[in-house]
């Protein structure tokens, strides 16, 4: 039985045994001494199979077989194209099942055998084993064995998939495997990239997806086979792993997570934000995260400094939201991919916590809490004020408190003593007026932040104003009610010496005040801004002040006004 033929040769083509010689009426004799321990599915009559054999005679001696020739025998069961010996040992066989059969003349080659091969009414030896069944009639099987507990879209037709893979024939030869070589198999579906198979067996697959695909020889290779690796009508069999997939077609896809009760404004294009973010492959490979730098990823939106779909994803998120946004490789790093850990044409998803945003244009947002009844008087720019303050980030995490100290906050308004946005805030208020002001960082602590402030961060105060006191314009230090007296250094000049040391300027200020008749720079400390006053008048600094060297400061100013005209 050298040539592969003589298998699958037509008894009736050999010619019955000899009716003068009959035979014991034997059958096939069957020895299946290895079963496997799975077995999906046995040979019927009709199907097609794939199969190794050695054939010997009952001496040892080998006539036959397909180890040989380096191919397995390949044919349809109980159709005649077999001798019958083998159409019957074959049946009920399992993928990977061995048997001895032991066939009889007259279920063999009968009194006729094969010239120069196999002598008549010979007794064939077979040992078999099953590589392969299938039938025409077969379809696709599909084995789910893992699925995530999310799944928001399956693939379909046109969808561009990553998948990892491992094929193996019915019988467990492995003939490729996309983890040896450290990369997915990326392809489009239902366009004729695939085999037939493949094309089916990905449809409905959610990303995360684990399935084993047995795919019958005409919906893969067929009767050629594939190289050295898939023989000819062969079934194969896949075990897939979705990685991700997408459409061209696909835009951003938004879950919004967590949407916090109050969103006064959301984020349009222009706007500056600050935001917090895990960054992963569909499988769930984390490729970055700004929890991990222990820093805010800070960007304009929708001005093409970030991927087009995160530009796209931000639009539209409030203060303190969580949102998921899942970007198709299009509209982020394209087929190149970026780096080591994001591959090309990967479908991106990020977890993304809005911490503030703000526009280079916002004011200082003002929101009165509360507001006394007959609020006649309030703060104007270089008053002195006195008041409480907490300070946050707008997800609220504290940064400063006037509460830690023992006594209010003081300043005064418009000497760039406080951020400008505090300063706006604090103006227009009355004594026990209680307010919220939201702190663009332009009006803040701007982009490099400062001690305990992130760089660009907006900031949220509560404020109460407990006291104010009128203050005098920019540049002095004591204003007169009134006119000031016509002969000032006289009367400033106690003791009539001709000269004032500070005890005299001193007490002289001091009781223009009491008398309501001038008012000092509101501060603190009275009697620094006293002695500031003596010391710029002391222009030799001698610790005394003359007539000449005594001027009031309109006087100074007018004079400046003559020497620049």
């Amino acid at each position: 039985m050298a040539p592969r033929s003589l298998v699958l040769l037509l008894l009736s083509a050999l010619g019955a045994p000899a009716r003068g010689h009959p035979g014991p009426l034997e059958d096939v004799v069957i020895d299946r001494y290895s079963i496997p321990k799975i077995c999906l599915r046995e040979v019927q009559m009709g199907d097609f199979v794939r199969y190794h054999y050695n054939g010997t005679f009952k001496d040892g001696k080998k006539f036959d077989s397909s180890y040989d020739r380096g191919a397995t025998v390949a044919g349809v069961v109980g159709v005649g194209r077999l001798i019958t010996g083998m159409d019957r040992g074959l049946l009920g066989m399992c993928v990977n099942e061995r048997r001895h059969l032991i066939v009889p003349p007259h279920l063999g080659y009968g009194s006729i055998g094969v010239a120069g091969l196999i002598p008549p009414d010979a007794t064939l030896y077979f040992d078999v084993i099953m590589l392969d069944i299938w039938n025409k009639n077969d379809k696709l099987q599909i084995t789910t064995l893992s699925k995530p507990e999310r799944c928001n879209r399956t693939v379909e037709n046109s969808d561009f998939v990553r998948y990892h893979y491992n094929g193996t024939l019915l019988d467990g030869t492995p003939f490729d495997s996309s983890y040896s070589k450290d990369s997915t198999y990326d392809t489009y579906v239902g366009t004729g990239w695939l085999i037939k198979g493949m094309d089916q067996g990905l449809l409905g697959m959610c990303a995360g997806e684990k399935r084993s695909i047995i795919i019958p020889p005409f919906l893969a290779y067929g009767e050629k086979g594939y190289g050295t690796v898939i023989p000819p009508q062969a079934s194969l069999v896949f075990s897939v792993l979705l990685v991700d997939f997408h459409n061209p077609k696909d835009g951003v896809f938004l879950e919004r997570l967590e949407v916090p009760e109050s969103c006064n404004r959301r984020a349009v294009t222009g706007d500056f934000v600050r935001y917090h973010y895990n960054g992963t492959l569909m499988d769930g490979t984390l490729f970055d995260s700004s929890y991990s730098r222990n820093h805010t990823y800070n960007t304009y939106i929708g001005k093409g400094y970030i991927i087009p779909g995160m530009d796209q994803g931000l639009q539209g998120v409030c203060v303190g939201e969580r949102r998921r946004v899942v970007v198709p490789p299009h509209l982020a790093y394209g087929e190149n991919g970026a780096g080591n850990k994001i591959p090309g044409s990967a479908v991106l998803i990020f977890d993304v916590h809005i911490i503030d945003f703000h526009n280079p244009a916002d004011p200082v947002e003002i929101e009165t809490v509360y507001r006394p009844e007959g609020c006649n008087v309030t703060t104007r720019d270089r008053d002195f004020v006195r008041y409480h303050y907490n300070c946050s980030l707008l997800d609220g995490t504290r940064l400063f408190s006037s509460h830690d100290y023992e006594k209010p906050q003081e300043v005064t308004l418009g000497a760039n003593k406080v951020i400008e946005g505090l300063n706006s805030g604090l103006l227009n208020m009355c004594a026990g007026e209680r307010r919220v002001l939201i702190v663009p960082p332009h009006l803040g602590h701007g982009e490099s932040g400062a001690r305990g402030v992130p760089g660009s961060a907006v900031l949220r105060f509560e404020v109460e104003l407990i006291s104010m006191e009128e203050g005098v314009p920019e540049g002095y230090l004591f204003i007169w009610h009134g006119d000031p007296p016509a002969n000032l250094y006289e009367q400033m000049d106690l003791n009539q010496d001709g000269e004032i040391p500070a005890e005299e300027f001193s007490t002289f200020i001091k009781t223009q005040v009491a008398e309501g008749k001038g008012r000092l720079m509101p501060s603190s400390d009275p009697e620094k801004v006293i002695a500031d006053m003596f010391r710029n008048q002391d222009r030799n600094q001698d610790g005394k002040i003359t007539s000449e060297e005594l001027k009031l400061k309109s006087d100074e100013d007018q004079e400046k006004i003559h020497e620049e005209l």
